[in-house]
């Protein structure tokens, strides 16, 4: 009866109880008529009986199941004209919702994703499930399932929140990949069994993605984009907002740069990336990356500047070699010698030349 996130409804019922609500309702109490209209065809008791024969259950505040981080939502304000913690959640599949969101990070972007992004989703959401960490998406085509698809091909727990019934599948081609999720992950919607998908669902749902996850990664996105949205409410419940970059020349990767660019996301190219940003302050550091360290790379002064002067081709000798480095001529023979001894550089008659695997 009541829609995701409404704000009507938020105002209306503020400091109620569910069965107050459901009296009220019923009653047809003064400004309750937006809701009571659809009372005839409202049966808690068929749900129920609707979710049991899916095989989901619904989980409301003060079960164990219960994620307690989606309650940021009372202070999180609002955004494209919805808002609020949920009443209760459709649950389907074998984890507990609460254990798989303590650590689980949101992978949102565009259903039209190129080879690019898919590729990127599904890698790093594999490298994510590998490292314990669910991975949370939306179901739709594109970067959702390949994240998805990533999570689960590592073994890994995924979590699908849906803007339709836990029991429907929205689309229906990824029905396959739907029951995949099922089994070793969760299928979440806060709407009841039956109902079908709306754009103003799609637009409820991503606030519990962001607000149920330590941080949202946004693989290409337009600048106006579903995607963006999520990352929106990420940063109106304080979580972790991460952007992938692409090419420059990429419609679908505008979104992400503008992230970047204008509102302070943390640029993400790797698992580790993610993992730092979705830690304690601290910890997990990245690494800076770094090539592998080479004999020349603890050469003294000397050293470099003699081998840079020594030809690769054609054999010079050392007053020669001294005149190119700016060293002079004992300075010059003391590191040949010592190149020499490090197998970097070679003699032969005519003078000294770089060794072949230089």
């Amino acid at each position: 009866m009541v829609e995701p996130g409404d704000l009507a409804a938020l105002k209306a019922f503020d400091g109620l109880g569910v069965l107050e609500i459901w009296e009220l309702l019923q009653e047809s109490s003064p400004g309750m008529e937006r809701w009571s209209t659809r009372l005839a065809e409202a049966d808690p008791e068929r749900d129920l009986e609707r979710a049991a024969d899916a095989g989901a259950r619904f989980v409301i505040p003060g079960d164990d199941e219960w994620p307690d981080q989606v309650e940021i939502l009372a202070e999180a304000g609002q955004l494209s004209r919805r808002a609020g913690v949920p009443f209760g959640l459709w649950v389907r599949g074998p984890a507990n919702l609460r254990h798989v969101l303590a650590r689980s990070v949101a992978m949102v972007g565009s259903r039209a994703c190129s080879t690019y992004g898919e590729h990127v989703a599904a890698e790093l959401s594999a490298g994510l499930a590998e490292n314990g960490v669910t991975v949370v998406s939306g179901g739709a085509f594109g970067i959702d399932a390949a994240a998805h698809r990533g999570a689960l091909a590592a073994s890994g727990v995924t979590v699908a929140v849906l803007a339709c019934g836990v029991d429907v599948s929205y689309p229906k081609r990824n029905s396959a990949l739907f029951s995949r999720i099922v089994e070793q992950g969760l299928v979440m919607s806060e709407l009841p069994p039956g109902c079908s998908p709306t754009k103003l669902r799609f637009l409820a749902r991503n606030r519990l993605i962001a607000a149920g996850t330590l941080g949202t990664v946004v693989i290409e996105a337009a600048v106006r984009s579903g995607a963006l949205n999520s990352a929106g409410w990420a940063e109106q419940c304080g979580r972790a907002v991460l952007a992938v970059p692409g090419p420059v020349t990429s419609r679908m990767s505008a979104g992400s740069h503008l992230l970047v660019r204008e509102r302070d996301a943390v640029l993400v190219t790797s698992v580790p990336d993610i993992i730092e940003a979705i830690s304690p302050l601290g910890t997990r550091l990245t690494p800076y990356p770094q090539e592998p360290r080479t004999v020349t790379d603890d050469l003294d002064h000397d050293l470099r500047r003699t081998l840079d002067a020594v030809p690769r081709i054609h054999p010079a000798p050392a007053p020669r070699i001294a005149i190119t480095a700016g060293l002079d001529l004992l300075t010059t023979q003391t590191s040949l010698e010592a190149l020499a001894d490090l197998n970097l550089v070679e003699p032969s008659d005519e003078g000294w030349r770089l060794a072949a695997e230089v």
